[in-house]
């Protein structure tokens, strides 16, 4: 048996999202621009799709861009904003997702627009004070990106206070919701956000698919030219069953929403107090108290050992997965730029444990007597 608690990096496919998607690929597998009656019929369920994520976050239907998930959303929104809005100066943090910190670098290298990178605290949140400066030293259009919640660490920004903040200073706001969408409610009308990002796999929906929020004032022109899918502004025949998928995860994420929160945000109490219990000198990154923490991830920082680098290894060969931090950079040579920016111990060893509906307290008891053995009995 294996112990799953990556789920910051993936979720596992719940099995009536793919009781959902199946007839996509058998029986409805059709062209949806086709203008038959079964292309018609694959149009209406990516529509239908759109309709239901549009109630979920209180938007219009047509503010919903379906597309392959988070980074090519923040390619888009910060390419976009730039090329079709007038976006002078973007500012963002130093411990954003590699989607949008690498698109941020890229405008600036190619001088297209000014980049101001906000720091964080040790708990990795920036100060909306150091952000209401930036913005009132700010010269032509700007755009605001930064995430809801990091996915390293988990600590979360007030999104809405930081929405609020943007729309006094005329600033539009980008969010990378990616970690949080499906977990926290959004209320696009309450929160004055501009764009989301968004991707299914992170809520038990299929890989490859996702999809942005654009607010109607803030209109993208075409992004991906030869055809007129997405309303025009990503060419391409639309994944049907992937977005299906992308509908029904969503949707039974938000039904089950309060009691999956319940039951996960108990498991990761359960491991802090079980490793404070059993590692002496265990500290955590970012936040861990609730609301503004994540529940779904732990960032738990283990003390100096001879074992710490060969810790994911040794899990690893006991079929217990987790993480050091971001799955997206773990072909990189250098280490996690979100632990470098909250000045953790490089001595110290990072461990990532994020969690789902489907962890159980068994789970925890594994993974924490794993990490005894290697830490206390050796």
């Amino acid at each position: 048996m294996s112990v799953y608690l990556d789920n910051a990096a993936t979720t596992a496919l719940k099995s009536e999202v793919l009781d959902a998607m199946l007839p996509y690929f058998q029986s409805f597998y059709n062209n949806p621009s086709s203008q038959h009656g079964a292309g018609r019929e694959a149009k209406s369920a990516i529509e239908t799709s759109r309709k239901l994520l549009a109630q979920l976050i209180n938007a219009h239907p047509g503010d919903i861009v379906f597309n392959s998930g988070g980074t090519e959303s923040n390619n888009m929104i910060l390419k976009g904003a730039v090329r079709d809005l007038g976006v002078k100066h973007i500012i963002t943090s130093v411990i954003e997702h590699h989607g949008i910190l690498h698109t941020v670098e890229y405008l600036e290298k190619t001088r297209q627009i000014k980049l101001t990178i906000l720091p964080v605290d040790q708990f990795g949140q920036i100060s909306m004070d150091s952000l209401e400066k930036a913005l009132s030293e700010s010269e032509g259009k700007t755009l605001v990106s930064i995430m809801h919640a990091n996915n390293e660490i988990g600590s979360m920004i007030d999104i809405d206070a930081v929405a609020h903040l943007c729309k006094a200073y005329d600033a539009l706001f980008h969010s990378d919701t990616v970690q949080s969408f499906a977990h926290c409610h959004i209320d696009v009308q309450h929160t004055p956000i501009d764009f989301l990002s968004v991707a299914a796999h992170k809520f038990h929906g299929p890989k490859g698919v996702g999809f942005l929020y654009m607010r109607k004032s803030a209109k993208l022109h075409e992004q991906i030219h030869g055809g007129a899918q997405e309303r025009g502004l990503r060419a391409g025949t639309e994944n049907v069953a992937g977005i299906v998928g992308l509908a029904k995860a969503a949707e039974l994420a938000y039904m089950h929403l309060n009691e999956d929160k319940a039951h996960i945000l108990g498991l990761k109490k359960y491991l802090i107090n079980q490793i404070r219990e059993a590692i002496p000198g265990v500290l955590f990154n970012g936040r861990i108290d609730e609301g503004a923490s994540l529940y779904t991830v732990l960032s738990i920082s283990l003390p100096p050992h001879q074992s710490g680098g060969l810790l994911l290894f040794k899990l690893d060969m006991q079929k217990i997965y987790v993480s050091g931090g971001s799955a997206c950079s773990s072909g990189a040579a250098v280490g996690s730029h979100v632990m470098a920016a909250i000045q953790h111990d490089p001595e110290r060893v990072p461990l990532r444990v994020s969690f789902s509906k489907y962890n159980t307290k068994e789970d925890i008891d594994t993974l924490v007597s794993a990490i005894v053995k290697l830490y206390v009995d050796n």
